[in-house]
């Protein structure tokens, strides 16, 4: 009879226990035990006892980890939010216009120097000769003539003068025939002047030719035998 009781009270307490305090899992856990027969209230204490420390100690270390959870802060969001604080947003580099380069005015080229000096006197006949020579013909034409004078002051041959050159006394007879007509005592055109001052720079020495002539007009058979170097218009010009 007194053990009959004392079940009914432990099954009462136990029944009790579980209605206060206890979650589902821990309901589970419960009926996992085996009932016990108990004489006394001490010996309920004593068996049960471990049972409901380690109830509650699961419950206490489930509440704790649930709040270790909830309050724990993310790593990686503290990090996110303090490099928003301490890092400055990066402004976008300022970029410099070009500076446009003033362009410089182009320099006129140089007129050639003389590679013959003469003066301004000995320049008129030169020109004067050249226009009585070449006139009709082409501004190179004129420029081959003058070449032609000036290979000859070159020349062992012929004096080493441009006035000396055109002067020059050849058997009975000048050895330019407008000295001889005079045709040369006519004054020189602009193109005349300017083909003396570029054949004075010597650029082009048709190959040292001494001679130039015109086929279709020519009496001296001698001449006809000379090396031509070439024709510009209606002369020939040899060496």
């Amino acid at each position: 009879m007194k053990n009959t009781y004392f079940k009914k009270v432990a099954v009462a307490c136990v029944a009790t226990f579980a209605f206060i305090g206890i979650h589902n899992s821990t309901v589970e856990a419960i009926t996992q035990y085996e009932v016990v027969n108990v004489e006394s209230l001490v010996d309920i204490g004593q068996a049960y006892g471990p049972i409901m420390n380690e109830l509650n100690q699961e419950n206490n270390q489930n509440d704790n980890q649930k709040e270790i959870i909830l309050n724990k802060p993310d790593p990686a969001v503290e990090q996110s939010a303090e490099k928003k604080v301490e890092e400055p947003a990066a402004s976008e580099p300022e970029t410099a216009e070009p500076e446009m380069a003033t362009p410089e005015p182009a320099a006129e080229p140089a007129p050639a120097t003389p590679a013959v000096t003469i003066s301004t006197q000995e320049k008129d006949l030169f020109a004067r000769l050249v226009e009585a020579e070449a006139k009709g013909e082409s501004y190179e034409g004129k420029v081959a003539v003058a070449t032609v004078v000036l290979n000859r002051v070159d020349s062992p041959e012929f004096p080493d003068t441009v006035t000396g050159v055109i002067n020059e006394v050849v058997g009975d007879a000048y050895a330019f025939s407008p000295v001889q007509n005079g045709e040369i005592n006519k004054p020189a055109s602009e193109e005349s002047i300017r083909a003396v001052e570029e054949a004075l720079t010597r650029q082009d020495r048709l190959n040292d030719c001494i001679y130039f002539y015109n086929p279709e007009i020519a009496t001296d058979s001698w001449i006809t035998t000379r090396e031509v170097v070439k024709t510009v218009g209606n002369h020939v010009f040899a060496k």
